[in-house]
């Protein structure tokens, strides 16, 4: 059963953002501050990558853990209420997230995806510092 009515549950999914979350937004701003220049939510291509590095031949996805199915992550709980609807939404987005990689890959790119926990106070330095270092590695080998 959903704590919240239908209105409140309604107007608390319709701030749910698809674009420019903090999350994106703090990958972004860190990757600015070390002069990687990039271009968001590039619609040219699959899956609309939260950030396109063209320079590096890079996409990277910045997943919600919720949304995404964040596999063996604390912050990815199954809702109790309408589980047959959830379970098919989050089962399709794994699918496609599966599908967009896999053609991106085979057009010669590298795709990073940075997971929402990855982010939070006590990971975040790290994860950024890895995705900075995975990102201008390749770059140097060539």
């Amino acid at each position: 059963m959903d704590n919240h009515d239908k209105a409140t549950r309604s107007y608390n999914m319709s701030r749910i953002r698809s674009t420019n979350t903090k999350p994106e937004e703090l990958v972004r701003k860190y990757l600015f501050s070390k002069n990687l220049r990039y271009r968001k939510n590039d619609k040219r291509y699959c899956g609309k990558p939260d950030i396109v590095l063209p320079k590096y031949k890079t996409i990277i996805f910045v997943n919600g853990c919720f949304w995404h199915g964040h596999e063996g992550c604390r912050y990815f709980v199954m809702p109790k209420s309408n589980l047959e609807y959830w379970n098919n939404k989050i089962r399709r987005n794994i699918e496609r997230d599966k599908q967009n990689i896999e053609k991106l890959r085979s057009q010669g790119w590298k795709v990073i995806v940075v997971w929402e926990c990855e982010l939070k106070k006590d990971k975040k330095e790290e994860t950024l510092l890895n995705l900075y270092k995975s990102i201008i590695t390749d770059l140097k080998c060539t």
